[in-house]
Parts: C-alpha cells; structure tokens; sequence
C-alpha cells in the first residue's frame, strides 16, 4: 500500500469510513497495531494522549509505518499539538475547541478535527474557516438526530462522529451527507492488543469497508 497524502483537514474524512480511536499503553504494541489495522485497509489511526506510552507511540508508528497516516487525539493544548507535530503526527483531534486552542492549532499548522457538540460550537468554527469537525460525544448529543438537524441550517459542515459509535451503527451515520466518517474503538479492543491478537484486529479493519453505503 502506498503512502497515504493529505494536506487538507477535508481529506482526512475521506481516508477511510472509520478512524480508530486507539489507546496505547505500551509503545512496543503501536507498529504490530498499526500494521495489523494497514493489512486491513485502514490507512489512518489517531492515538489518544491518554496514557504516557501516546507520544513514543505516535514516534514509532511514523518512523516504522509511513504508509499509516496517524494522528493525535485528545489534545487540549497548543504545547501538546507542538509535542504531538514534533513526535511525527500528521494531524490533530480535540474533544471539543476554545479559540485558545484553535488559534495554537492553526499556529502548529497540521490539520486538524477540532470537536463540537452544539450549534454554538459549530457557527464558532465556521466563522474561522473551518468545515470539518469532530462531532463529540456524538451518541451523547444527539447522534444523527442532531446531525440531520443542523443539516439544513449548516450545509457547509461535514463530520467525524465520535463517541459511543458501533459497528451497528456506524452506517447510520455515514448515510447521512454531512458525514465523512466516524470515530470508533471497537477496532482495537484491548484484550487483543494486550495478546498480540492482531489478526482479530485486522479482520475487525477490514469489516469496516463495507460499512459505508453505496448509492
């Protein structure tokens, strides 16, 4: 597989129907990880600063899979956006944004997902710029009912709901047009990974493929 390219926050919605939303606790487990979700024909990943090993994680998983195109997520901090670039991580997810972050955000220059829950936080980025977003915690919400909801008076947005998102219910989502894809756990479940399971996750990666429905 070929490197994944992409300069654009928009792109990033389009590299695959799901983005695994990864934990990783121990730096040894990121490059059997990432290559098992690659196998399965999912070129992204964002890893959480959620536990001390994301960082070194995020390093390994450039330096020894640059086809795999991976992210930070959970940052909440320009000095963690700056940690996160300088570590090899080519784009930028938060859980929810303040101007403080986006201004620190735009400074670090990757794209970047920033999240929203409210009509309020979405009219926020679209008067930056910003069409792309994190929906989060998207079950929690309003899920697609908010999603069709906003799609009218907002046509310019397009989302990656995260949060509480299921393979059952991931189609839902990604039939609507203001979807891009979705955010989800469930491809790397930590019995797996704490096994070295990776065939299990690759073939949980490679399910995904037919999530998104065909016109």
């Amino acid at each position: 597989m070929t490197a994944v390219q992409t300069t654009t926050t928009a792109s990033l919605l389009d590299v695959s129907p799901v983005i695994p939303v990864v934990v990783v606790e121990d730096v040894e487990n990121a490059v059997p990880l990432a290559q098992a979700l690659l196998a399965g024909g999912i070129g992204i990943i964002e890893v959480t600063l959620r536990s001390q090993a994301a960082i070194g994680a995020i390093t390994a998983i450039a330096r020894e899979v640059p086809e795999m195109l991976i992210g930070a997520g959970t940052v909440c901090s320009e000095q963690q956006a700056e940690a996160s670039a300088a570590a090899g991580a080519r784009f930028l997810v938060s859980p929810g944004s303040t101007d403080r972050l986006l201004d620190g955000f735009e400074r670090v220059g990757l794209p970047f997902l920033a999240g929203c829950a409210t009509p309020s936080d979405m009219m926020r980025l679209i008067e930056r710029g910003i069409t792309e977003a994190k929906l989060f915690p998207a079950t929690v919400v309003g899920g697609t009912s908010l999603l069709k909801a906003v799609g009218g008076p907002l046509p310019q947005l397009r989302f990656c709901p995260t949060g509480g998102v299921t393979p059952q219910t991931a189609p839902e989502f990604l039939a609507l047009p203001n979807v891009g894809c979705v955010g989800g756990t469930w491809l790397t479940p930590k019995s797996s990974v704490k096994e070295g399971d990776w065939e299990h996750i690759t073939s949980l990666a490679a399910a995904t493929q037919g999530l998104r429905p065909t016109a």
